[in-house]
């Protein structure tokens, strides 16, 4: 989903606020959880999920097509925990027996 969608879904929910009202606000939350990751706090949405950032250890790479040896710093990947409400809604349960599976 683009973020023109997503202000789209929004201002038709929310009609009475205008659309740069709508844009303003998910650029503010946008920042502040950029600003909380930079931080190294953790972000935890109910019902969402989890984001938090990881240590990616400094090491030495190989370029593949040329074999050379570089050093790569300390860096931080997105990791994302998906929520228990929406694994739920995503993966709905169903019951199998043993019998409707073999």
């Amino acid at each position: 989903m683009l973020k023109s969608e997503i202000l789209e879904k929004l201002h038709k929910k929310h009609s009475n606020l205008s659309s740069e009202d709508i844009e303003l606000l998910l650029s503010i939350f946008i920042k502040k959880i950029i600003n909380s990751l930079k931080n190294g706090n953790n972000i935890e949405i109910r019902g969402f999920g989890t984001l938090s950032r990881k240590i990616n250890k400094e090491k030495f790479v190989r370029n593949p097509k040329t074999n050379e040896k570089l050093f790569k710093k300390e860096s931080y990947k997105l990791h994302f925990k998906i929520g228990k409400i929406l694994h739920k809604k995503i993966n709905p349960s169903t019951n199998f027996k043993k019998e409707d599976v073999f």
